[in-house]
């Protein structure tokens, strides 16, 4: 049964999230969401397949950016690369994905919309770092694909601009991709849903 559903964890590396020197401002507060989301998505699946025999209904992509030296710290293999959320082993339908990206958009790579299609997605809950780069270049991306998209509020941050700090460029993203048509909901009102009815679903519903 296809699974209408992923949730695309974006760019959520050792460098922007738990390095001291280089993470981002709430990079603690977008970590403490991403483990919850992910923490009640896998008890879905789980009692959904285990003790229902029932399709998870979803798949999880983990989007990874590399870069060379010259451009900065993302090097493949390297720690600062590493992802925080890993995919999980030994899942019996093949459920979670890594897709790699060199450039804002996740979906530079055609591997992404391969997967997606394949599993007959048709709608993507979207979070991760940073905000106004690679989540938001992900999601028009996902808008101008044909997908319906749920961005996660609170579980999306970025680096503070002389002009501007995190939260207020969260505020301005969020209302950007609403202006496309996205639903931007909080990821604490997201995850009630989904454990009241015992799927994951996207966009918020």
């Amino acid at each position: 049964m296809p699974s209408k559903t992923a949730i695309l964890v974006v760019d959520i590396q050792n460098s922007l999230a738990t390095n001291p020197c280089t993470k981002i401002p709430h990079a603690a507060r977008v970590c403490e969401a991403g483990t919850s989301i992910l923490q009640v998505a896998r008890q879905i699946r789980d009692t959904r397949v285990r003790e229902h025999s029932l399709p998870p209904g979803f798949i999880t992509v983990f989007v990874q950016h590399q870069e060379s030296p010259e451009e900065g710290l993302l090097v493949f293999g390297t720690d600062p690369w590493g992802l925080v959320f890993k995919p999980r082993q030994g899942l019996e339908n093949g459920e979670d994905f890594v897709v790699a990206k060199s450039v804002r958009t996740s979906f530079s790579n055609p591997v992404l919309e391969q997967i997606l299609r394949e599993h007959g997605v048709e709608e993507l809950v979207i979070f991760g770092i940073q905000s106004e780069c690679c989540v938001e270049a992900t999601c028009h991306g996902a808008i101008d694909a044909g997908f319906a998209i749920t961005l996660l509020s609170g579980a999306h941050s970025t680096y503070p601009e002389p002009e501007a700090r995190p939260e207020e460029i969260e505020a301005q993203v969020e209302a950007r991709v609403r202006a496309r048509g996205a639903t931007v909901v909080r990821w604490e009102d997201a995850v009630e849903v989904w454990e009241k009815k015992g799927q994951v679903l996207g966009p918020y519903q």
